[in-house]
């Protein structure tokens, strides 16, 4: 049997090689971490390299991501889809080892990481996911849901801000499963870090209300089992184990030093390592002693059968518990009623009227649904009383965790990694809200979201000028265009409450993406619609108003502007001109429709089009062509009531009418 150091050393051998083969990226923080790993990996970690989809196994993030090659050497090494010739592969086009860790791209790989400090926002969602599962699902003596969140990170991934978020709300919740590991090297790509990151960082923990492990050495496998044990035993707090290390490890020139941090080695330092280490395999070569020794896939089968025998006892003796955590958990299906139910809801609101803003048409809709989804797990960043995500059903977690509201505090940024640890690990469907203005403070974790092609609802009210008295600081103008343009975002701006249920419900369904919901603070007067419009909500745009013939004019707008567009359709009508009124809540969704449903909204033909909404006016120029016109905003706003702040700003029936003459006349 290898001994420790040679296990270890088989990750600094792949990672240094993969390094210099691709003649980029990381090779120090791999080399420098890897005793931890072996010793977590091979004593303590509870996976199944045969299935890394097995819900009940332990999750691993490498929060400092540019030691991706770490994570790819542990996931081959140990029986996963991966390899040799993908680790021959690394940083090249559609490789599954990209230069950053990414979900989707790589078996057993759990979430994308790359900024630093997201993956510990990450493993804090993942952690509140495993103990509220835990708490609504386990019985005694039946703990079908008990499993840890393990998470490496560096320096840099303590100096984000995203980092004092996520620990500061993770100790408050008493995340007992969640065990974090400080590569504590004093290295950054400047140097030595003593310059400018001096903080106390364990009592910076304590601080939390983490249970700290301080001075252990990164590179005594006994300490660092020892201290594991430790974090394991203490169930009430999460876990801070600061390991001294040195980065890259093993390199007898550059180790302890930034020259090793992001740049491969070079092929006369590699051999140097090889020679300090007694690695004496030629690059990419494991031998079979080695890989025996890792190999992880006979234990992890006996760990994943010895869970399904339990959770066959679980479902004989709490049968309707075990069908509603195979819906949820095993499945991620929505209950079999939910389609009828939403639709219902959808008719109720539209035979309804309410003239009600839309941030509380969305309380509305999310009473209704989480009535009918259990799963849904909602949170606002201590705006809950503007944003209206409180509903009669609400239950936050910091009292009793099996609830499904968590009270995020001012933490926009570490609310969305938070949601997107907890959408990664699978059981909720996750909401999360703030004023739309704050996207700006969770701007990368709500990119890697997109990116990752992961499910979350991001709630944003109080969405543009018509905000009023709190001035630019919170008016959005350029947000919108902002969300839209992300890839795999899907954006609503709903007009009133039937399309509010309508977006609601087409974020509850989405499963490859995440869906931002866009709502208003002032009250929108109800629309009229047909069968056939409402149905046609859900396409994303659609003719809300027409006229007899080929119109002269189409208006396109959506949210708050809806009602002036049909307000200024009645003005030009009565002036003779035939006008069209397209609502467009979602353009991400419309432009998803085949070329005939778009063409019949928005006809070829008819080319004078004015489209009317209070956010940057360069988006719309796609729907409106460059001989078409746009009310909407090319500044910043001001601070006034919000009826002052829309007139000054032209959205008026006049400036609409004025604006569409002009372009009639040209």
């Amino acid at each position: 049997m290898p001994s420790r150091k040679e296990l270890a050393n088989a990750i600094r051998a792949l990672s240094m090689d993969a390094v210099q083969k691709a003649n980029s990226g990381h090779p120090g923080a791999p080399m420098g971490m890897a005793d931890i790993a072996e010793v977590l990996w091979n004593d303590f970690l509870k996976h199944n390299p045969t299935n890394s989809k097995w819900a009940d196994r332990d999750r691993f993030v490498l929060s400092n991501g540019h030691g991706s090659m770490l994570i790819y050497s542990l996931l081959h090494l140990s029986g996963y889809n991966l390899s040799i010739e993908d680790i021959k592969q690394f940083r090249q086009l559609h490789s599954k080892t990209p230069g950053h860790p990414e979900y989707g791209y790589t078996d057993g790989v759990e979430t994308t990481t790359g900024p630093l400090g997201a993956g510990i926002s990450n493993a804090v969602g993942m952690a509140i996911a495993e103990k509220t599962l835990a708490a609504q699902f386990n019985r005694e003596g039946h703990a079908i849901v008990d499993h840890n969140t393990y998470c490496f990170l560096g320096d840099g991934c303590l100096m984000e801000g995203i980092s004092h978020e996520a620990c500061s709300l993770a100790g408050t919740l008493g995340l007992g499963k969640l065990v974090a590991f400080w590569d504590d090297n004093g290295i950054s790509i400047d140097g030595h870090v003593e310059g400018w990151f001096t903080d106390d960082t364990p009592k910076r923990f304590e601080s939390y209300g983490w249970h700290v492990i301080s001075g252990v050495d990164g590179h005594d496998p006994e300490a660092i089992k020892a201290a594991i044990e430790a974090a394991k035993a203490e169930t009430s707090k999460p876990t801070l184990i600061c390991c001294k290390t040195i980065i890259g490890f093993g390199s007898p020139n550059k180790s302890g030093s930034h020259d090793c941090h992001g740049a491969p080695l070079g092929d006369a330092e590699i051999a140097a390592a090889r020679e300090f280490l007694g690695w004496k395999h030629a690059p990419f070569e494991v031998p079979a002693d080695v890989y025996a020794g890792w190999d992880a896939k006979e234990k992890g089968a006996s760990a994943q059968a010895a869970w399904e025998a339990s959770f066959e006892a679980y479902q004989a003796a709490y049968p309707e518990l075990a069908a509603e955590f195979d819906r949820r958990v095993l499945k991620g299906d929505l209950p079999a009623d939910f389609e009828e139910k939403a639709q219902a809801f959808i008719q109720e609101c539209q035979d309804k009227g309410e003239s009600i803003a839309s941030r509380k048409a969305s309380q509305n809709a999310i009473g209704t649904f989480g009535a009918i989804l259990p799963e849904l797990l909602g949170g606002s960043a201590d705006l809950a009383g503007s944003n209206l995500t409180l509903w009669s059903g609400s239950k936050g977690i910091q009292d009793d965790a099996s609830g499904n509201y968590i009270y995020y505090g001012v933490r926009e940024f570490g609310m969305s990694g938070i949601m997107n640890g907890a959408s990664l690990h699978g059981g909720f469907i996750n909401y999360g809200a703030t004023f739309m203005m704050f996207m700006e403070y969770a701007r990368n974790a709500v990119r890697m979201s997109a990116l990752m092609g992961i499910q979350n609802v991001f709630v944003y009210t109080h969405d543009s000028i018509g905000q009023g008295e709190d001035g630019p600081t919170h008016q959005p103008v350029e947000q919108l265009a902002n969300l839209r343009m992300t890839p795999n975002m899907s954006v609503w701006r709903p007009c009133d409450a039937a399309e509010t249920a309508v977006s609601w419900k087409a974020a509850i369904e989405r499963r490859d993406g995440p869906t931002s919901l866009i709502f208003s603070r002032q009250g929108l007067p109800a629309q009229s619609r047909t069968a056939e419009q409402l149905a046609n909500v859900a396409k994303g745009g659609y003719v809300l108003q027409d006229c007899a013939g080929t119109p002269d004019l189409i208006l396109i707008a959506t949210g708050s502007e809806v009602a002036l567009a049909m307000s200024s359709a009645e003005a030009l009508t009565a002036k003779g001109t035939k006008v069209r009124v397209v609502s467009m809540p979602s353009t991400t969704v419309f432009d998803a429709q085949d070329a005939d449903y778009k063409a019949s909204v928005l006809p070829s033909n008819v080319t004078k089009r004015v489209a009317i909404e209070a956010a940057h006016v360069d988006f719309w120029y796609k729907y409106v062509g460059f001989d078409g016109a746009t009310v909407g905003m090319t500044t910043f706003g001001e601070s006034a009531p919000g009826g002052d702040l829309l007139k000054h700003f032209g959205f008026t029936v006049d400036n609409v009418v004025a604006t569409a003459e002009k372009l009639l006349s040209a």
